[in-house]
C-alpha cells in the first residue's frame, strides 16, 4: 500500500509504517478488534517516539560518561550519607529549581554521583548539561571576546538541570569569575544546579580572584536553596596505588 506508507512517512510515524503489516497479522491471528490492532500500533510507536527524545536528551546533556547510582562502591568513601544521597534521585531538587553541591576531594565519587543524577533526570524527561566549570568560563570568555555572550550563556540558562563539574580544582580570574556569577545569579529560583567541588564554602573566595564581594553575593544566591552534600575518603582511583 504505497499511499498508505507515503502518508505515514509524511507524519513522521515510522512503527506504523514498518510494521502495520507484521501487526495486522498478529492481530488476526489473536482475532484482535480494530480498536486493538490501532492501540498497538499506537503503544508502540509512542514508546519508539519516547525512547528517541530520552537518547536525545541523553546525548544533549553531553556527559563525559554514563554513570548510574547501581554502580557506585558505597563501601568505598570514609565518609556518606548514604540516605541523603538516594533521596536526591527523587528528583525533587529540580523540580523545586533547588541546587546541590557535592563537597569533597578528589576521587570519591562526586562527579559519578551528579552524572547518575543527571542521567536519571534524562530518563525523567528532563533537560540537562554538563560541563566542567573551567569549560564554563573558557566558553564564556571566548563568547563575550566574539560578541556573542548572550547566546553562549542561554545555552547554560535553558537547561532544567545545570551540572558543573570541578569548581575549584583551578583559579578563576576576575573576568572568568564575573562570567560565573552571571549563570548563578541568573539561574536563581529559575532552574536548579548541581556543582562538585573540593573546597568547603568558606575557601571559595580563592575560587574567585580572592574577590570578596562577588563571593559573598555569588554565595548568597547559591545557598539559599542548596542542599551540601559531604564526601571524605581517599581517591578510589588511586586505590591500587594505596593499596600496595
Amino acid at each position: 500500500m504505497p499511499d498508505l506508507e507515503k502518508y505515514l512517512s509524511h507524519l513522521k510515524l515510522p512503527y506504523l509504517r514498518d510494521n502495520y503489516e507484521s501487526v495486522a497479522t498478529m492481530a488476526a491471528q489473536k482475532q484482535w478488534t480494530h480498536i486493538k490492532y490501532l492501540s498497538e500500533l499506537v503503544k508502540q510507536e509512542s514508546r519508539l517516539r519516547r525512547d528517541k527524545t530520552r537518547q536525545r536528551r541523553i546525548r544533549m546533556a553531553k556527559f563525559p560518561v554514563i554513570k548510574t547510582l547501581d554502580q557506585f562502591n558505597w563501601s568505598w568513601p570514609r565518609k556518606i550519607n548514604q540516605p541523603q544521597v538516594q533521596n536526591l534521585f527523587r528528583l525533587k531538587f529540580i523540580e523545586q529549581k533547588n541546587n546541590i553541591v557535592f563537597i569533597g576531594p578528589v576521587g570519591v565519587g562526586k562527579t559519578h554521583i551528579a552524572t547518575a543524577l543527571g542521567y536519571q533526570a534524562c530518563l525523567k524527561s528532563h533537560t540537562v548539561l554538563f560541563a566542567s566549570a573551567i569549560d564554563v568560563v573558557n566558553n564564556l570568555v571566548a563568547a563575550q571576546q566574539a560578541g556573542q555572550l548572550k547566546q553562549e550563556l542561554k545555552k547554560y540558562l535553558k537547561p532544567a538541570l545545570l551540572i558543573m563539574d570541578e569548581l575549584g580544582y583551578l583559579p578563576i580570574d576576575k573576568i572568568g569569575a564575573d562570567l560565573l556569577f552571571q549563570i548563578i545569579s541568573q539561574r536563581y529560583e529559575q532552574g536548579a544546579m548541581i556543582i562538585t567541588t573540593n573546597r568547603v564554602f568558606k575557601d571559595w573566595p580563592q575560587i574567585f580572584n580572592n574577590d570578596m564581594t562577588l563571593t559573598s553575593a555569588l554565595l548568597d544566591r547559591l545557598l539559599h536553596h542548596t542542599e551540601p552534600v559531604v564526601i571524605e575518603g581517599k581517591s578510589y582511583r588511586m586505590r591500587d596505588v594505596t593499596e600496595e
